[in-house]
Parts: structure tokens; sequence; C-alpha cells
């Protein structure tokens, strides 16, 4: 990990505090909104160029891993995601479909990182990763429908709108992109080991621009950040137990089973901010939960690579 990517949830914690600050000033909260997606869309396109899509057939090679992971991210997910909001956010309308979009997003990076920490198989991750993001793209909106579709904040022709010009867009540029960089394998790499951690600087920047924009409502507010703590812990903590128990009946190896659990406990919160900024731009409340997320996703994941780490010595002492 760079030193940027170490101090992650540090410098998204700096984000939204320098941008509250630069909130007060008049003219700098006017005009913050119209930098936001500008910011996301840069972001998405470098995050994009990053994901190996031409090695998409190779998450088909191990049926028995990939199957379990499909399964649990984008079956049993949405439906944990769907009762905890239930639960927990069924009042509060915004925070709901917030949790949501979060939640059904499974990550495209970070976990990764995380995979690698806790010894698990990263060139198996790094195989479900395409596939992680096609199918999330494509079922975004649907889950938004069948769980949120009856709160009146979801425009089904409006979010579907949205995810052309936020995800597919980006997602497309990137790809012509790779086509045009294919046989100057020299120069994809030079510029991808630059661009690497740009993707953090456009995403502080575009969370800076959202809370200079809205930080005044959200600062009335702050009460809503105890709302949204239970849920949240409670998808990592039930989800990790989940996981493990899915690898151990499946009999997965130690390091398969730890990459099963990374990529069902992570989260894809810039891509959900993305689609959250464009499709409900007045619905601050929506983009406050993605923004929450991974300051706690963060010191989480690197805690639960710690306990897989504990399980790991212990499985060999056994």
């Amino acid at each position: 990990m760079s030193v940027i990517e170490k101090l992650y949830s540090i410098i998204i914690l700096a984000a939204v505090i320098l941008g509250l600050s630069l909130g007060q000033v008049d003219l700098i909260r006017i005009h913050a909104e119209s930098l936001i997606v500008p910011f996301l869309l840069a972001m998405l396109y470098i995050t994009f160029l990053q994901i190996p899509l031409d090695q998409l057939k190779k998450a088909f090679k191990n049926i028995k891993f990939t199957s379990t992971s499909l399964l649990l991210n984008f079956i049993w997910t949405p439906v944990f995601a769907w009762l905890l909001a239930m639960i927990f956010l069924s009042d509060h309308p915004a925070l709901y479909i917030g949790f949501i979009m979060l939640m059904v997003t499974p990550c495209t990076d970070w976990y990764l990182i995380f995979t690698g920490i806790a010894k698990g198989n990263v060139a198996l991750s790094t195989a479900i990763l395409p596939l992680n993001l096609v199918l999330q793209v494509v079922l975004l909106p649907i889950y938004l429908i069948l769980f949120a579709g009856s709160s009146g904040v979801v425009e089904f022709s409006f979010l579907v709108e949205s995810v052309l010009i936020v995800l597919l867009l980006p997602l497309l540029l990137a790809v012509l992109t790779n086509l045009f960089l294919k046989k100057r394998k020299a120069l994809q790499e030079s510029l991808l080991n630059k661009l690497s951690t740009i993707p953090i600087v456009l995403l502080s920047l575009a969370i800076m621009a959202m809370f200079a924009a809205h930080g005044q409502l959200l600062l009335e507010h702050l009460d809503l950040l105890w709302i949204i703590l239970l849920p949240i812990l409670l998808f990592f903590i039930v989800n990790f137990f989940i996981s493990q128990k899915a690898g151990k009946l499946l009999k997965f190896s130690y390091r398969d089973c730890a990459s099963l659990s990374m990529t069902t406990l992570a989260r894809n919160s810039p891509v959900a901010l993305a689609i959250a900024m464009t499709a409900f731009p007045d619905e601050p409340f929506i983009a406050l939960i993605l923004v929450i997320g991974p300051l706690l996703e963060l010191p989480i994941l690197a805690v639960f690579s710690q306990i897989l780490l504990l399980l790991s010595k212990k499985t060999k002492t056994d």
C-alpha cells in the first residue's frame, strides 16, 4: 500500500472537514455543487482503467468460488441490506436509499489490498473483480426499484439515465483507452502506475465539494450519524461470519476463504456516490451515508484482515 492508500480514511475525513470549512464562504458554497459530478466522473474513468475487463473469463475458471461469491454479493447481501434498512432506517427514506446503494455495490479495488494483508488468494480475488463491476452496473437500478421504489424518491427513468452517464460513459472510455494501449504494454503499465493514487485525490475533491455545498444542512442533523452506525456495523459483522461459514461448508482453503470474506465485506462507495449525486441531486442525506461508509469501512476491513491472520495461525496449529 502507498502512503496515500494507508491514510485513505484520514484523507476522506480531512476532505469532509475542509469542505465544511469552505462551505462557510458563500461564493464557494454556491458553485461547489457543479464540481462534484465532474470530479466523480474523472475518478471513475481512472479507476476503470485499472480494472482488467479483458480477463473477465478468468472468473469462471473456479466455478465454486465464483458462484459462491456471486450468491453472497448479489443475492444474500441485497436482501440482508434491505432487511437492515427496513428495521433501522424505514423512517428516514434518504438514509434508507443511501444505505442500500452502499451495500449492494461490491468493491472493485480496496478489497485486493486487504486480501493481500490477510494472506488471501489475491489472484482469485482479481479474477472476480471485473464480473463484480459489470454486474453492479447492471443490477444497481434494479435493486433500487425493488427495495426503494415505493419511497417516492426513486424515478426509474432518471436512475437509468444517471447510470448510463455516470458509469457506462467512463467505463466505455476506459475500455477504448485500454484497447488503444493494448499493443503499447510499457506505456500502459507506466501510465497505470502513475495514475494509481489519483482516484483517491479526485474522490476527496468530490467529497470536499459536496460538503462545501451541503455541509450546513448536514451539521444541523448530526444525530443521523448515530442512526446509521448500527446497521453499518451489523452489516460487516454478520457478513464476515456468513462468508467464513460458507467457505468452511464448501471446504475452501484458508486463502480462498479469506478472499471470499473480503469480497463480501468491501463496498464500492465511490460508484454509489457518483450515482447518488447524479440521480438524487436534491437529496444530500443519501450521499451522506455513502461518505460515512468508507470512514467506517476501511478501519473495519483492517480489523477483519488481522482477525483472518489470527485464524490462519490457528488453522496451522490445529
